[in-house]
């Protein structure tokens, strides 16, 4: 009798499956009942049982784990889910999950003298230690996807090998890569980095202990961090106690780049005969963050110039703290700093205790006349101007400013209109793939720094541990005025969210391809959703992790609209578009790069923008 009414519960199972891939969905999934993929629609239907459709978009990220792994790596995990660790090599790849390159083999044993022209997502430990004359060099570093590469220890003790990075980590997004202890007691030899992290979004960076205590060493940096859109680039302990070493910054978050926060800790310090040259450092820039903490404090013989600082930049923060401290002999000049811009500065310990030293503002733009711990001798100004004597022309800076937000990363409502002709931003999903794990495995991962880096080894400081840490902040973070959020690490998970905030009765939806990206677009017919009325949506937004995980959270008072997007030339349909448009921007940053590139500022306007690939949108299903 047991087996007949297994038998039966089987069939059941089976035709609802079959039933349910049958549907308007263009998921064509397996007819197993038992399936990870299976056991998602049955759940779809449950929670949400008006809807036939289950959109590709979303059913594409589900786990491609087999029944019998699914059900071997949900039974560790239900007991003890930092045994996954011990499994990690085969439950990553069966899981097709985005795990650090400590599971791959090192490239500590390559040829140090070796060229590179395409590389990423790879670890370099030990690389080119010990080494003597050669050259290694990389033409390309990272394309346009996230980069999790790390190098530790890179050219320890070397003698004479120098390095080429012809283009670094162009075009990324939300994370960077590292530089742990690079070039540490080398000798002679230089560096070069044509091009480093140009036009990038989000991206943070940092060199430890960047050729420290080396002797003779020339690094190069020609184009850095220009064009790019808030990210950090940090500094520490660069050369220190170094001998005769020679860094030269030509232009520095150049170009238009946007809320960028750079920080030079222990910079040159104690070094002997060092000479550093920032040569267009932060000109253009909106709302720079630059921070010197003991900036060429106790050197002897040093030399440190800034060519052009800070020209034309808008708003922001300096901070110089020890600045030439204790040095002898030491020169430091600022050729023309803070021209036409504004902001705040900050001199603490500048020049203090300095001895025979040269310290010269040929051209000083600031307000700031503090200057506290500041040497009452060996300092020059030959032309000193505050905002009595130079004014800032904001006005004839606004066309600057709006060119710092990619074009048509937001735009107006009235935009969204049949024949318009509008630029599109890159909408493309940039970070790297992985899917969703089920419920039963990521239900039972606790979210959490700790337990996420340890479960899945990845090592402290690399790119992948500080995104971890962000997604976990992001998703510890209290809600804002308004707005219930919640982090979706499984399919599941989002289900329940957009059920909880808009009800069963609901839909989703997301922009169908890429098309149109980085270039102008023809708008064709568009409908809004549920008439065009104020609706309430619930967006949901990957982050970087391990394994899939979404940002979801409420968005009150929007309108959502659905567009086809056409060739600008041919007038063929290449695209449909979803843009959510925001009504009320009234708790809205000043800053936000909407009013940037819209202009008047919080409360004042609507703000839209496309749904970009891998993130949708949910709303209360169209009954029109």
């Amino acid at each position: 009798m047991d087996f007949y009414l297994i038998l039966a519960i089987l069939v059941c199972l089976a035709l609802s499956t079959t039933a349910a891939e049958n549907s308007p969905a263009p998921a064509k999934l397996s007819s197993n009942p038992f399936t990870e993929k299976a056991a998602l629609l049955r759940y779809w239907n449950r929670k949400i049982p008006n809807s036939s459709r289950h959109p590709q978009f979303l059913v594409s990220k589900l786990t491609p784990l087999s029944i019998s792994d699914a059900a071997k790596f949900s039974t560790i995990a239900a007991s003890d889910p930092f045994k996954l660790s011990s499994t990690l090599p085969s439950f990553c790849f069966a899981a097709a999950l985005l795990c650090t390159t400590e599971l791959t083999p090192s490239l500590a044993s390559h040829p140090s003298d070796s060229a590179f022209s395409s590389y990423e997502n790879s670890n370099f430990s030990n690389y080119a230690n010990t080494a003597s004359e050669g050259l290694s060099s990389f033409k390309n570093y990272f394309g346009n996807e996230v980069p999790l590469s790390t190098f530790n220890r890179y050219g320890h003790d070397s003698g004479g090998h120098n390095d080429s990075f012809a283009k670094y980590g162009p075009g990324n997004v939300d994370t960077g890569a590292n530089f742990t202890s690079y070039g540490a007691n080398s000798a002679s030899g230089n560096d070069k980095f044509n091009v480093y992290a140009n036009s990038t979004d989000g991206v943070a960076l940092g060199f430890t202990n960047y050729v420290t205590n080396a002797a003779g060493r020339i690094a190069g940096f020609v184009h850095y961090g220009d064009d790019s859109n808030v990210g950090q680039q940090i500094f520490s302990s660069y050369g220190k106690d170094g001998s005769g070493t020679a860094s030269d910054f030509t232009t520095y978050a150049h170009k238009y780049s946007n809320i960028i926060e750079s920080g030079f800790s222990h910079y040159g310090e104690n070094a002997a005969g060092n000479v550093d040259n920032f040569k267009t450092y932060s000109e253009h820039a909106n709302i720079p963050n630059n921070h010197f903490e003991s900036y060429g404090s106790g050197t002897t013989d040093g030399t440190e110039t800034f060519t052009t600082y800070r020209h034309q930049s808008n708003i922001g923060d300096d901070s110089f703290t020890s600045y030439e401290k204790d040095g002898i002999f030491g020169t430091a000049e600022f050729n023309n700093y803070g021209n036409e811009s504004s902001g705040t500065d900050t001199f603490k310990g500048y020049g203090e205790n300095s001895t025979y030293g040269n310290i010269t503002f040929k051209s000083y733009f600031e307000d700031d006349t503090t200057f506290k711990g500041y040497a009452k001798t060996g300092i020059d100004f030959k032309s000193y101007h505050n905002s009595s004597s130079a004014k800032i022309h904001t006005e004839s800076r606004h066309p600057q400013v709006n060119q710092r937000v990619e074009a048509g990363k937001f735009f107006r409502e009235s935009s969204l209109k049949k024949g318009t002709v509008m630029p599109m931003p890159d909408i493309h999903d940039r970070m790297q793939p992985r899917s969703f794990l089920p419920r039963s495995i990521a239900g039972k991962i606790p979210l959490s720094v700790t337990a996420v880096t340890e479960i899945f080894k990845i090592p402290p400081g690399t790119a992948m541990a500080k995104a971890v840490a962000s997604t976990v902040a992001d998703c510890e973070r209290l809600p804002s005025r308004g707005e219930t959020k919640r982090c979706a690490t499984s399919a599941e998970d989002m289900i329940d969210f957009a059920v909880s905030a808009l009800g069963s009765n609901v839909e989703v939806r997301s922009t169908t391809n890429t098309k149109g990206s980085k270039g102008n677009i023809l708008i064709g017919e568009v409908k809004g959703v549920n008439g065009g009325n104020i609706t309430e949506s619930a967006s949901c937004h990957q982050s970087l992790f391990p394994y899939l995980v979404y940002y979801c959270h409420s968005v009150p008072r929007v309108r959502v609209y659905e567009a086809e997007i056409l060739a600008v030339n041919s007038k063929e349909e290449i695209n449909h578009g979803i843009a959510i448009c925001h009504i009320d921007t009234s708790d809205w940053s000043p800053n936000h790069g909407a009013f940037v590139a819209l202009g008047p500022g919080p409360g004042k306007i609507e703000v839209c923008h496309w749904i970009y690939e891998g993130d949708m949108t949910w709303t209360v299903r169209d009954l029109a």
